[in-house]
């Protein structure tokens, strides 16, 4: 991100992303949800499993932002990351579409909330970790959406 985006603006941001990913996951068809598109780069995952993963995303990042603003430093590092994708993953495979796009929903609502209702100093809270993982929340959902809509064709979004 090139300009500092004030807390409301990023809401926004990751409001439209998400929204991006229902209207995706919305237009594909049940054997494009169960697809794994991404299994020759290494990413076994469905497609289904991986909008569920936007949402889980929201829901620890939220977590993360929370303890920050409160004065706390959560370790997090690639591998915890890791850890927490492949536990959702194993998990997840059984979600139905409605459900996943249900989390994705909730997930992205309580985060969108949260993060308008921050002040422009709190973005600020320990050197930028909060800014940072805002704009990290914005990037996620258009970044799997993105290469979810490449690996499967332009007829899925």
């Amino acid at each position: 991100m090139t300009e500092a985006l004030t807390p409301a603006e990023l809401a926004e941001q990751i409001a439209a992303a998400r929204d991006r990913l229902l209207a995706f996951a919305a237009a594909c068809a049940d054997e494009q949800w169960h697809a794994e598109p991404l299994a020759a780069r290494g990413d076994p995952r469905a497609v289904g499993v991986i909008v569920d993963h936007v949402a889980d995303a929201y829901d620890y990042m939220m977590g993360w932002l929370r303890e920050v603003v409160a004065g706390k430093n959560p370790h997090v590092d690639p591998a915890m990351v890791d850890r927490l994708n492949a536990a959702h993953a194993a998990g997840a495979v059984h979600l139905t579409q409605a459900g996943a796009m249900e989390h994705l929903t909730r997930s992205g609502d309580e985060l969108v909330a949260f993060v308008g209702r921050l002040s422009a100093p709190d973005l600020d809270i320990a050197d930028g970790r909060v800014r940072r993982l805002a704009e990290i929340c914005v990037r996620h959902a258009d970044a799997h959406r993105g290469d979810l809509v490449l690996a499967l064709g332009a007829s899925a979004g």
